[in-house]
């Protein structure tokens, strides 16, 4: 054990550290995730039995002319069934990974697993019936509660997680984790992590056997020692949580030494960075050649039925969408041609997937001699070129403000997601001009289509720096699935109609 490291503690910004210490002495860690696992099987039973019912009255009970009325509507047989599903689902859910800690608070991934969870269920009963002659059900029955189960422990979950989310800031629900390595990908980790306050991890400091302890490396964090020390700083902290960054560390025996210690214990979970992979891919695969598991980079462009989702929610949304919004198209048109001498469309040059670029549509919302404006706004000028936004644009029409506070300037973008050239939900388009500002991300970013909307959109929209951007949209990137794509959808609404962060 190293003696480098004078006391330890005094490293360590106290304020979340005391909550986190004050929270376990009124609840342990252990306990804290114990009751929460319990409170997820009392919602999920209530939540299931609940659309069970409401289930039964809209196929039995609703005067809905559609349902043809039948001889096996007993109330009683489908109480007493509902008894006994119950607890069968809860253990699907349970065998899902519904309950397991590494998949709970998860977002898109959990809706994901709870969309499997309860179709395998579904088709238990099916299975059920069919094997079983003397067990009859109404399929719509069985359908709506499919239907309604879904979508009902979604919101249930959803509602709790930002319960969590909230107690985390007074300490609760959150891991203490130590970062081994303060090269540039370490401080990189760390201050992803500090910015995502949801993310449960709370980072205490760093090892690096370069830097001295108690150095200041990134805002209150500290270097707390160096890889001797590593025994100490996990007892003294509760250290959940050790994150290798694996271009730190140049020596394979000491990655092997700390998993060793720390890897195959049930306290302590060890995570390692991914690197360069982080930069070239959004996955990875591993696969046996000759007895040999070599790992193997994947395309971050989606292929397949990825590919298909993902068209078939654009198309549908876009045509319905398009349909509602028709009348309002029209009336913006109208006011654009009678507030300033112009067109009403404004086509912006931006980059496409694999670099092809193409015209995005969008409704002026500025005066034709603009650029003559700018001119006379040195400052704005420089502002423009650091953050390709301004806050206070002297371009903007009176209209244009208005337009661009509720995004619907952006409206007729529409017509380029029926050209394939956008999708609903992606990264934020930019011009070509711009691709520089991702340095080494280019690389990913290329291989998606731009979205009207995106992570970008419903996290502060142009109130958040441009680093912060391409951060969002990465992780946009290597996270995809179609419930990332439905939870943006949804938030995207309340924020659009606050009109907060628009300019």
């Amino acid at each position: 054990m190293g003696t480098t490291s004078p006391n330890i503690g005094a490293f360590v910004d106290p304020s979340l550290t005391q909550k986190i210490h004050k929270a376990s002495r009124y609840l342990p860690r252990h306990w804290q995730w114990r009751l929460f696992t319990l409170g997820l099987i009392i919602n999920d039973a209530i939540i299931t039995g609940g659309a069970f019912r409401l289930s039964y009255y809209l196929r039995f009970e609703a005067p809905f002319f559609f349902f043809q009325q039948e001889s096996f509507n007993s109330f009683t047989f489908y109480q007493s069934l509902v008894f006994v599903l119950l607890p069968l689902w809860v253990v699907i859910f349970w065998a899902i990974g519904l309950y397991n800690r590494q998949n709970l608070l998860g977002g898109t991934q959990e809706y994901s697993l709870v969309f499997n969870a309860t179709t395998i269920g579904m088709f238990v009963v099916i299975a059920a019936g069919f094997l079983l002659p003397g067990f009859i059900f109404a399929r719509g029955w069985l359908l709506m509660a499919w239907g309604f189960t879904f979508l009902f422990i979604d919101l249930g979950r959803f509602s709790i997680r930002r319960i969590i989310y909230y107690l985390r800031t007074h300490g609760y629900f959150l891991s203490p984790a130590v970062i081994v390595g303060a090269n540039d990908e370490g401080l990189s980790l760390a201050e992803q992590l500090l910015s995502w306050k949801s993310s449960g991890i709370h980072i205490v400091g760093f090892i690096d056997k370069k830097v001295k302890p108690g150095t200041v490396l990134l805002h209150h964090l500290t270097c707390l020692g160096n890889s001797e020390d590593l025994d100490k700083v996990v007892k003294e902290y509760g250290i959940e949580e050790i994150i290798l960054a694996s271009s730190a560390i140049s020596s394979r025996d000491k990655q092997m030494e700390i998993f060793k210690r720390y890897g195959v214990g049930s306290e302590v979970n060890v995570r390692m960075s991914s690197g360069l992979y982080e930069i070239i891919t959004t996955g990875l695969t591993v696969k046996d050649f000759a007895y040999v598991p070599l790992v193997g980079v994947n395309p971050v462009r989606l292929t397949g039925m990825d590919r298909v989702m993902k068209t078939i929610l654009d198309y549908t949304l876009t045509i319905l969408g398009m349909t509602v919004v028709a009348p309002l198209l029209l009336i913006i048109a109208l006011i654009i041609k009678l507030d300033s001498p112009g067109p009403v469309l404004h086509r912006r040059r931006v980059m496409g997937v694999n670099g092809r670029q193409y015209d995005a549509f969008k409704f002026r919302t500025m005066y034709v001699n603009g650029d003559k404006i700018l001119a006379k706004y040195p400052e704005l000028q420089t502002e423009l070129a650091a953050n390709h936004k301004l806050k206070n644009d002297p371009r903007i029409t009176r209209v244009g403000k208005w337009l661009r506070r509720y995004s619907l300037d952006e409206l007729p973008q529409l017509i380029n997601v029926l050209k394939l050239d956008m999708s609903l939900v992606g990264p934020r388009m930019i011009a070509p001009s711009e691709i520089e500002m991702y340095d080494k991300w280019d690389i990913n970013l290329l291989t998606v289509k731009p979205g009207l909307t995106g992570l970008w959109q419903v996290s502060g929209r142009s109130d958040i720096s441009y680093n912060e951007r391409v951060r969002l949209d990465m992780h946009y990137i290597r996270n995809w699935s179609i419930w990332l794509d439905l939870q943006i959808i949804m938030q995207t609404m309340p924020v659009v109609l606050k009109g907060s962060g628009a300019y």
